[in-house]
């Protein structure tokens, strides 16, 4: 195990810290929340939109997931049964492969009152698309275009929508990007009511909701909380929780004070210690689930020196795993060093890379580096995040690499990301669907790398990284028919990868929910979904 020396840090948001730490000397006891209301402590700074045509951030997900009904959607309480139908009643796929067909299910209703319709999933689609946000990669990867979504995207009528693609995918890999955040379908009345400047309604649905979903947005401030109210037209089971609240809380000990004095119902960002200090608490639960968030590094490739694969190998040699298992990340994080999740389909766990400074030494020097550099790494404000940064710090630091933390929000450091303005980015990236090409299409795959492209979904072009041969090896692997093939090349990408890229993968996330006991049904999402508070009872 490694000792952490908290060198050079720059912090970007430490007043939140300080307001964090302020406001938990004023909470006042409590002997627990309403019945019918749902209090969690959470980490929620990332949020920078509600609109599922833009929002591509973990907290977000949350939201959308309440509040927007897709075309096909999975079951909380049985995630392995996979998609099952939500908006769509049925699909029909033509004997060519390249055109699905959806019957929309009857009964679904917006928050406004208006009934959902096919117009409403055509121009959902059609406007994820057209606004050409982040996550709009999911959508058009099967070819939709701003230029033919009008003849690809189509409603001939209130209740039929057709999908055209550009060509024969395997239909569970469309299907299940259709329950991606991206694929919640709006209403198209009330948006458009509120579009400015030919925005489609996205200023609006930055913080306003407009969706069928068992709950409504009633109240988001960032960086403070948000609280959903239950969608009164909602037309399935009614939630047992009629209101949620989520709180950001950062800091570990604040979170877990709040759920010992029942001011919260679930605390979902406990360090393993605090974890451990709850074992004695006879009224506090908690839930363990493999999640398939993944915890890694990259480098830009703009960076010249970053850019040398000698260094790259270097520091992957250069980061100690285990000893950051064993020790602060211990129950909440597994060594996992391939960009597919344990569950998905042509995972593998191979692990090629483990601390031997003596051997980064000798690679380093190879690359003509002998007594180091210096390199800042971006860190999300949050304590395992900066652990893990100051334990970079210490082991690339015995090599030569003096590395300084400049740590900020989620936000903050995601827009540095995004921009490709970064040196080394300490980040987390959790599946979109449970389809292999949900990571391989972002790890591996990058067919344009020019500033111009924008693909900022796209983690290999956020690192401008280019990659010819993997970027047509991923784009074969998804219209592999054959699931035993399909998996093999998945497997042969992700052992090529491992070799050559400009990323350290280094953890798969267990995530530790500590909730009252009362607490049922509260499913984090498994490794390929968010989670749905409609679930939970108490």
């Amino acid at each position: 195990m490694t000792r952490h020396i908290p060198s050079r840090t720059t912090r970007l948001g430490a007043a939140l810290l300080t307001a964090a730490l302020l406001s938990s000397t004023a909470l006042t006891a409590q002997a627990e929340t309403p019945p019918n209301m749902l209090v969690i402590a959470q980490r929620i700074d990332d949020i920078k939109t509600i609109d599922p045509a833009e929002s591509f951030e973990f907290s977000g997900a949350d939201i959308s997931r309440n509040v927007y009904e897709p075309l096909v959607d999975f079951d909380p309480l049985d995630l392995d049964a996979g998609y099952q139908p939500k908006l769509a009643a049925s699909w029909e796929v033509s004997e060519d492969g390249t055109q699905i067909t959806f019957a929309m299910a009857d009964g679904h209703v917006f928050a406004s009152g208006n009934p959902v319709t096919a117009k409403d999933a055509e121009f959902s689609l059609r406007r994820a698309v057209l606004l050409n946000k982040t996550p709009s990669f999911i959508l058009t990867q099967f070819g939709f275009t701003p230029e033919n979504v009008e003849e690809t995207i189509v409603a001939p009528d209130d209740k039929t929508l057709v999908l055209k693609l550009d060509k024969a995918y395997a239909v569970s890999f469309v299907l299940n990007c259709l329950t991606a955040t991206i694929g919640g379908i709006v209403d198209m009345k009330t948006v458009m009511e509120h579009e400015q400047d030919g925005d489609m309604g996205n200023a609006w649905l930055r913080d306003n909701t407009a969706g069928s979903g068992p709950y409504k947005l009633a109240a988001w401030k960032p960086n403070e909380s948000y609280t959903l109210d239950l969608n009164p037209e909602f037309t399935g089971d009614a939630p047992a929780m009629k209101r949620v609240i989520v709180q950001h809380i950062q800091e570990s000990a604040t979170q877990r004070l709040q759920l010992e004095r029942g001011d919260v119902d679930i605390a979902r960002n406990l360090s393993p210690e605090d974890v451990a200090g709850l074992e004695t608490v006879d009224t506090v639960k908690v839930v363990d689930e493999l999640r398939g968030r993944l915890m890694y590094w990259s480098a830009n490739q703009k960076n010249e020196i970053l850019s040398n694969p000698k260094v790259i190998e270097a520091m992957k040699y250069a980061t100690d795993y285990q000893g950051m298992q064993d020790s602060f990340l211990k129950g909440q994080y597994i060594t996992h060093q391939a960009f597919l999740p344990k569950t998905f389909m042509g995972a593998i766990d191979d692990t090629p890379y483990s601390l031997d400074l003596e051997k980064a030494k000798a690679l380093l020097t190879e690359a003509g580096y002998p007594d180091g550099f210096e390199v800042t790494i971006g860190v999300r404000e949050a304590q395992d995040r900066i652990d893990i940064g100051q334990s970079l710090q210490n082991t690339w630091g015995q090599i030569g690499i003096k590395a300084e933390l400049v740590v900020g929000t989620g936000a903050q450091t995601l827009d540095t990301y995004r921009a490709r303005q970064h040196q080394i980015s300490l980040e987390a990236w959790g599946p979109d669907y449970p389809d292999p090409n949900t990571n391989a299409g972002t790890f591996a795959y990058n067919p344009d790398n020019s500033d111009e492209a924008g693909a900022t979904g796209l983690l290999a072009w956020r690192n401008a990284w280019a990659l010819p041969e993997m970027s047509e090896e991923t784009l074969a692997a998804v219209v592999e028919q054959d699931s035993a093939k399909r998996a093999k090349m998945y497997e042969d990408l992700q052992r090529e990868f491992l070799k050559t890229a400009p990323f350290a993968i280094m953890f798969q996330q267990i995530e530790q929910n500590a909730m009252q006991t009362g607490v049922e049904h509260f499913v984090a999402g498994g490794a390929t979904t968010a989670v749905s508070y409609w679930a939970v009872t108490k």
